[in-house]
């Protein structure tokens, strides 16, 4: 027995993600200069989803345990810029080698065989390195990964080595010549991997300019589907059937709160789930930091895509100058007059070009997090991110329909529910606050006794 606990913990396996809370000012300074400290930022945020985006799918393929060491924000402004589910945990005080001391210390304590820290700074590591790193660890008490500015992008180790960090010029050309003597003078077995670039001067930023490109090119077809929920259960199996199109699709869906079946449905469905306090727009914004897809599609619980609507997304955001869309709105129940209230929200969609939440927003996920997502607002979150959005550049109106559920005007009355949503735009274009228009709105949406 006590043989096979040993030989367990020896092939436990344990990566650790260090970065930063993406605050402009606070971030990648060197390219402040270069880039300015809201662009720096951002360029900090991409690249720290684009490591976790590939960091995630190895933990849920390999035996691998994720963590996340950040520093500054906090454990809530990380899920919520990141995504919920991941262990956020704060690096601490200290230099550099301390605080990655600790880590390691608290891996090895915690049962890790094998743990291995990187950063968010080496956009060509890839999770083949990562593996190779963890297999070479059985024969090497020492893995690095040598970065070209004379650091290193990773450091492995089977064994808490609190020396190896000492006496060391963290942020200087020297790091990594440093941290050989020091294994060498503690009799470490040492293996390498390949050298590459970390992108922390503005002559770095063709690394990552590179990688984008890359990616882009490998995976222009592919959209991350995102759908808040709250006791959706009634309707959340529909609007997954309607997605089983056969292509490449992440299906997110972020709940807030369910006590029905909700997440049973979604998890026997296959989708990714994710949890989040209660609200549209923040559940949007936890799925939107946490989706893997250069293009990101909100739909309602409720709402129905037809067939073919992964091309006429990607069609649509090809054209010059579109920065984003909708699909046609259908409301799901027999009736003229709701047949007079589909036509004229479509035809004010595409004159105004003002879709709303119920006909399916896509847009590409980069102008999002330049948008800073939805607003966190109680009402009226779709009208003001498309009000914004439409700055940008043209919205396009989709031909496909999406079918949403009749619910609300049939539990309303079509005519009623009409007259309560023009009620509440009026009053937001007015400048009545959205807290206010929410109470409003929830008083009027009782239905009739």
């Amino acid at each position: 027995m006590r043989e096979e606990q040993t030989s367990d913990r020896m092939t436990r396996q344990h990566l650790v993600l260090f970065t930063r809370f993406p605050q402009p000012g606070k971030v990648k300074t060197r390219l402040v200069p270069a880039l300015g400290p809201q662009r720096a930022a951002e360029l900090a945020r991409e690249m720290t989803q684009h490591t976790l985006a590939w960091a995630r799918e190895l933990a849920q393929g390999f035996p691998v345990s994720l963590e996340i060491r950040f520093d500054g924000g906090d454990a809530e402004q990380m899920a919520t810029t990141f995504g919920n589910g991941l262990p956020y945990c704060p690096q601490g005080e200290g230099d550099l080698g301390c605080r990655m001391e600790r880590a390691l210390k608290e891996a090895f304590f915690q049962g890790a065989g094998r743990a291995v820290v990187i950063g968010t700074d080496c956009p060509e590591l890839t999770p083949k390195l990562i593996l190779e790193s963890f297999q070479r660890l059985a024969d090497y008490d020492l893995v690095l990964g040598p970065a070209g500015d004379g650091g290193y992008y990773l450091i492995g180790l089977r064994a808490d080595r609190p020396q190896l960090f000492a006496d060391i010029a963290w942020g200087s050309e020297r790091v990594l010549e440093q941290t050989l003597c020091r294994a060498d003078a503690l009799s470490l077995k040492v293996s390498l991997l390949e050298t590459l670039s970390d992108v922390d001067r503005p002559d770095d930023l063709a690394v990552w300019h590179r990688v984008r490109q890359s990616l882009s090119a490998r995976s222009t077809t592919r959209i991350s589907v995102i759908i808040p929920t709250l006791n959706e259960a009634a309707q959340l199996s529909q609007t997954l059937g309607s997605l089983r199109c056969g292509e490449d699709l992440e299906i997110i869906v972020v709940d807030g709160g369910s006590d029905d079946a909700t997440l049973e449905i979604a998890e026997r469905e296959g989708c990714r789930v994710l949890r989040s306090p209660p609200g549209l727009a923040l559940q949007m914004n936890v799925a939107a930091g946490a989706a893997s897809n250069p293009v990101l599609l909100f739909l309602h619980a409720d709402t129905r895509l037809a067939p073919g609507f992964c091309p006429a997304v990607l069609a649509a955001l090809r054209e010059p100058g579109v920065v984003g869309g909708a699909f046609r709105l259908r409301i799901d129940a027999p009736g003229w007059p709701l047949r007079v209230i589909e036509r004229a929200v479509n035809l004010r969609s595409r004159a105004l070009q003002m879709p709303y939440g119920d006909q399916g927003i896509f847009v590409r996920k980069e102008i999002f997090q330049e948008l800073g997502g939805f607003a966190i607002l109680p009402i009226m979150e779709d009208f003001h991110f498309i009000q914004r959005l439409r700055r940008r550049g043209r919205i396009r109106i989709a031909p496909l329909p999406a079918s949403t559920s009749a619910r609300r005007w049939q539990e309303l009355g079509p005519w009623r529910t009409t007259w309560i949503n023009q009620a509440i735009i009026l009053g937001y274009c007015l400048g009545m606050s959205p807290q206010r228009l929410a109470r409003w709105y929830h008083r009027r949406c009782r239905p009739p006794a």
